[in-house]
């Protein structure tokens, strides 16, 4: 599958259309050139890239990826992202750089404007850093402007986050981002379809986009002009059937006119974190599938510790007195407000007077 997934043109349409046509990859890759230019969608020039690909191992590329601590994911893989997998054309193959965590499939991608005003980058640091503190990962696309606010606030909140590039791991663009996706590496992923040594196209942005929304239970867009890269992430999160939220700016602003369209298109809107996570938490609950002791879905609570996590369990949507939770789990009270002051802070449960707490979603 690598031979295939590396020729230049042939993505995953292409790709399903060969497998249908020849049966295997070896037959696509053992073809004749007239073969090839049989099958729908194949030009004489991906009929010679596949017929080279044929010839000889990628074994410099396997080289380069063991020497740089890189990794592969394949479609049929157990690691590979579901929700990505899920998607109409999912890459062939991804290149990833950074220690995966099972946990890192809940996440939310924030991206925006590259020429932010002051107003958007405030109002990416706010989302991110509430994101971060709800236990959720945030993905974005490493880009100038408001991808960067969003990589750099989650690291400086301590949590992790996923950068989706344009190019090959070792052609960092832009180049003064390299600082960043090390700090990336270290406490989360860098990820690309492209080779390590491919350097960033233009053509190579729009298709990176839907690996971002497909990575993602939602898509925030912070700030976008009109003819924004991030409508197109938005595009993507739309067709795949993930949510979609737009954050309102200044009436006036030309940087806003982006996000004021997606909202008259049905995105949602937010004021705050509450707005994403009203609307995320149960969809991660569906994908987590851990029912707690009322049969209901624990989301992405395996990101917490097991403790947390049954406390977590017993509290309900109506209020419950902090006394008997406590006397339930059969911890002391002042042990169970440090867990409630930590599940409060993720936005998961909410205050009900002084000694009462609720579930929030």
């Amino acid at each position: 599958m690598l031979r295939l997934a590396l020729v230049d043109g042939i993505g995953p349409r292409r790709h399903q259309s060969l497998l249908s046509h020849f049966g295997s990859i070896d037959a696509v890759l053992t073809a004749g050139r007239g073969q090839l230019l049989d099958v729908p969608g194949i030009g004489p020039k991906q009929a010679v890239g596949i017929a080279k690909a044929g010839s000889r191992a990628p074994t410099q590329l396997l080289q380069s990826c063991r020497d740089h601590d890189f990794w592969m994911w394949f479609p049929d893989m157990q690691e590979y992202p579901q929700l990505l997998r899920e998607i109409p054309d999912p890459p062939l193959v991804l290149f990833g750089r950074g220690a995966w965590r099972p946990t890192d499939r809940f996440c939310v991608a924030i991206v925006g404007s590259r020429r932010p005003t002051a107003y958007g980058r405030r109002q990416a640091q706010r989302l991110t850093a509430s994101v971060v503190q709800a236990g959720l990962v945030v993905v974005s696309g490493l880009a100038r402007g408001i991808d960067a606010v969003a990589h750099q606030t989650a690291l400086d909140n301590g949590g992790r986050t996923i950068a989706v590039l344009g190019s090959g791991l070792l052609k960092i663009y832009p180049r003064e981002h390299k600082q960043l996706a090390a700090q990336i590496c270290q406490h989360g992923v860098l990820l690309s379809e492209a080779p390590p040594t491919r350097q960033a196209v233009a053509g190579a942005f729009p298709q990176r986009n839907r690996v971002i929304s497909g990575l993602s239970t939602g898509v925030v867009v912070v700030e976008a002009a009109e003819r924004s890269g991030a409508l197109i992430t938005a595009r993507h999160a739309m067709e795949q059937g993930r949510d979609v939220f737009a954050v309102p700016g200044p009436a006036d602003s030309p940087q806003s006119r982006g996000c004021h369209q997606l909202l008259r298109d049905g995105a949602k809107l937010v004021e705050s974190v509450d707005d994403i996570l009203e609307e995320i938490f149960p969809l991660l609950a569906a994908a987590s599938g851990q029912p707690d002791d009322n049969g209901r879905d624990l989301g992405h609570l395996e990101a917490l510790s097991e403790e947390v996590r049954q406390v977590y369990a017993r509290i309900g949507h109506s209020s419950q007195a902090v006394e008997s939770l406590a006397s339930d789990c059969q911890i002391s009270i002042s042990h169970l407000l440090s867990i409630l002051t930590d599940l409060e802070l993720k936005r998961m449960i909410r205050r009900d007077g002084p000694l009462h707490v609720q579930r929030r979603f």
